[in-house]
């Protein structure tokens, strides 16, 4: 990959370089403009498969990026569209030269139009709604014209906003008064309220209506605290995505704030104190501390305290309160071993001035994890793969095959007997670490090939004849299983090394992304970094040929789960690259199991039969026909019989979450060992093996573990099970 990577790079550099792109060459025009034509260029000379920016593009991204910024349809009128429409054929043009008038128009018109929505939707919360009344709003919004004038618009409001409404206006009608002393300290301190502070006395209709308008008008007030913290840099980076997602669903640009948090989901990790930050009227609330973090360590901050100033170590401090809450995090965030200073109002109410000393900050949750599974006295293990992680500016740094690499280490210390990855709702990552990852399952061989455009194929191979796991093998997946965990899911099936267990078929996102800064793009730069752009440069095949864009990879054995009816794939993305196929590769399957098709067999009858899985299969279609209701009543009477209605069908697949497999679940020995220091851990490994416990998937896993009968491979390359 990064031969490939280099490669790109190194042409589009070459070109650049002939073309002349200087500083100098847009010393008339904005960093917009620049923007515009690096990233056109990139597309252009880059992508795996580049578009046409014609009259065709021009359509596409005219109606998209009018989509993106008024979805529901609420901001613009039919007079704003017919104005903006004298461009609907001309932003291939201003694209190519770098006109941004469009953007500029449509830009304006929308903060014009979000003032007065403040207005109109304050307004229409000033008077209660009539839930008597019979009337109906659809949510099929791409089906709903722009309105004609202020009134319709005000009117499209109302209904939008009695909708938002409704589920909380029922909700309080279920509940009862509370005590007015008690309300006076819950809006001073926001301290929560025992049983004995609230009386008898149901709410009315009126009281709970008033109550629930109170409550949108709070959440509307946050949305557009939010918006206005946004400046006209965030909404053109919004313009630029509509054009780069015309090319494919995957390619993406990143403003230079995004291309950090970008490569921090990648890694896992960061520099800064360990905690979750939500913006706050007073400041930056702490709504979650990251265990093994800064914050955590040090023990005197909690969830709910509030940073009011942040301080560099001997600086003045600066207020926070009011500030945009991307702004905050970057003074309170920096490098490892420095020293920040938080002035924090504190749950009780008193200021406190605390110092602390930033650290890397690992986020738990983004690595693999892995578990003791017990039956019938046998010990068989699971990993749970997230993502396929890395840090790309350090590959030696922590990174998904090598940790998977020790999980799968010290199951087998244990005794684990068979194995489980599980790659459900894994969207993939980094092609290196699963070539390396599918190195571990097999001696040698070919893990996936690569193809990038109008070139032939390369073939990425294992090289290590080592075998970490020689054992039984079973993969997990479902319609979010994507990208890196087609590929291993993929190699493994082709290799008849697993058997692969899930849906239908796995996302279908069959495409090779390379991020390339660009500021290596341009010699010089007065505008500060530019960001980066993530480009499609390559196709991925299976070593079958096959490619897994679109169709992704077909279970062995099909079971459904709750997002099989809805359209979640590849194929329900926005401009996605075709299905085509290249000449296999030079493999041979593996022949460590002597029943193999059997085991499937027998696997797909256990399934077919089970009446858990047909409860499943019940609740996925009971969720689409819910996804598909789009026309709502707004009268609360009707409302009520049909959440009644789905209230008793939602019981019946409550059963789902009531299943036990009688699995039991351990954690590993050097976990237990954490434990005694960090109980956030503790709660979140007990709280997976609960849900494990009521996972059929993991539990015709284990029965497909059982099944499988290891053949007496010769040279000792393979351990004999009998």
């Amino acid at each position: 990959m990064k031969r490939n990577f280099a490669y790109v790079l190194l042409v589009m550099l070459i070109s650049v370089a002939s073309c002349g792109f200087t500083n100098k060459s847009f010393e008339n025009d904005d960093k917009d403009k620049l923007l515009l034509d690096l990233i056109t260029y990139v597309l252009e000379k880059g992508h795996y498969e580049p578009k046409n920016i014609d009259d065709d593009f021009s359509v596409s991204v005219f109606e998209d990026f009018i989509d993106v910024l008024d979805p529901t349809k609420r901001y613009f009128l039919q007079e704003d569209i017919a104005e903006f429409e004298q461009y609907k054929f001309q932003l291939d043009d201003q694209i190519k030269s770098t006109d941004i008038s469009f953007f500029n128009l449509v830009y304006e018109r929308l903060m014009k139009r979000m003032l007065e929505a403040k207005v109109i939707y304050r307004d229409v919360l000033e008077q209660p709604f009539d839930y008597s009344k019979k009337e109906n709003i659809n949510i099929d919004y791409e089906e709903e014209p722009f309105v004609g004038s202020p009134k319709e618009l005000k009117e499209r409001w109302r209904k939008q906003l009695k909708y938002a409404t409704l589920s909380t206006y029922d909700s309080k009608m279920r509940r009862v008064k509370k005590d007015p002393n008690v309300e006076k300290e819950l809006k001073r301190g926001d301290f929560e309220v025992s049983n004995d502070d609230v009386s008898e006395t149901p709410l009315t209709p009126e009281e709970a209506e008033k109550s629930a308008r109170a409550a949108t008008r709070k959440t509307l007030d946050e949305f557009f605290d939010f918006v206005d913290d946004l400046e006209r840099k965030d909404w053109f980076v919004q313009y630029i995505n509509t054009i780069v997602d015309e090319f494919d669903p995957h390619t993406f640009y990143f403003a230079p704030d995004d291309k950090e948090k970008f490569d921090m989901s990648m890694s896992g990790k960061f520099e800064g104190i360990g905690a979750r930050l939500q913006k706050k009227p007073e400041g930056a609330k702490i709504v979650e501390i990251i265990s093994g973090g800064p914050v955590w360590r040090d023990a005197r901050l909690e969830v709910g305290d509030q940073i009011l100033k942040v301080g560099q170590e001997g600086e003045e401090p600066i207020n926070i309160v009011g500030m945009r809450l991307d702004d905050a995090i970057k003074l309170i965030k920096g490098p490892k071993g420095t020293v920040v200073e938080l002035t924090v109002r504190k749950i009780d109410g008193s200021l406190e001035i605390v110092s602390l000393t930033r650290d890397v900050v690992e986020l738990e949750e983004s690595f693999a994890k892995s578990a003791n599974i017990i039956k019938d006295n046998q010990k068989f293990g699971i990993i749970d793969l997230p993502k396929f992680y890395v840090d790309f500016d350090d590959y030696t740094e922590r990174n998904a095959a090598t940790d998977v690499a020790k999980e799968i280490e010290r199951l087998k210390q244990e005794g684990a007997e068979g194995l489980i990855l599980d790659l459900r709702d894994n969207g993939g990552g980094s092609l290196k670490t699963v070539v390396e990852m599918a190195g571990l399952f097999i001696k040698e061989g070919p893990i996936v090939q690569v193809r990038s455009s109008g070139k032939g194929k390369d073939v990425y191979d294992d090289k290590d004849e080592r075998i970490q796991w020689d054992k039984p093998l079973v993969i997990l997946v479902n319609e979010l299983s994507a990208s890196a965990s087609e590929i291993l899911a993929a190699a493994m099936q082709d290799y008849k090394r697993a058997v692969v267990i899930g849906s239908k078929q796995t996302f279908g996102k069959g495409t090779v992304q390379n991020v390339i800064p660009l500021d290596n793009i341009v010699r010089s730069n007065d505008y500060g970094d530019l960001g980066a752009i993530k480009l499609t440069t390559q196709k991925f095949y299976r070593i079958n040929g096959g490619s897994t864009q679109l169709e992704g990879v077909k279970s062995d054995v099909v079971v459904p789960d709750r997002y099989s009816y809805v359209d979640l794939g590849e194929r329900d993305q926005s401009n996605p690259l075709g299905w085509d196929k290249i000449s296999p590769a030079d493999y041979k399957p593996w022949e460590g199991y002597i029943d193999y098709k059997q085991t499937i067999a027998n696997s797909t009858r256990r399934m077919s039969n089970n009446p858990q899985i047909k409860l499943i299969e019940d609740n996925a279609k009971w969720l689409k026909a819910q996804q598909d209701k789009t026309t709502i009543s707004l009268n609360y009477n009707d409302y009520k019989k049909e959440e009644e209605k789905d209230r008793k069908e939602s019981e019946y697949f409550k059963a789902i979450s009531d299943y036990d497999s009688k699995l039991s679940f351990e954690s590993l020995k050097y976990e237990e060992e954490l434990f005694t220091k960090d109980s956030v851990l503790r709660e979140k490994r007990d709280r997976w093996h609960k849900n494990l416990a009521k996972d059929v998937y993991v539990e015709e896993a284990v029965n497909v573990l059982q099944d499988l009968k290891m053949n007496n491979i010769k040279n000792g390359k393979l351990a004999v099970k009998g």
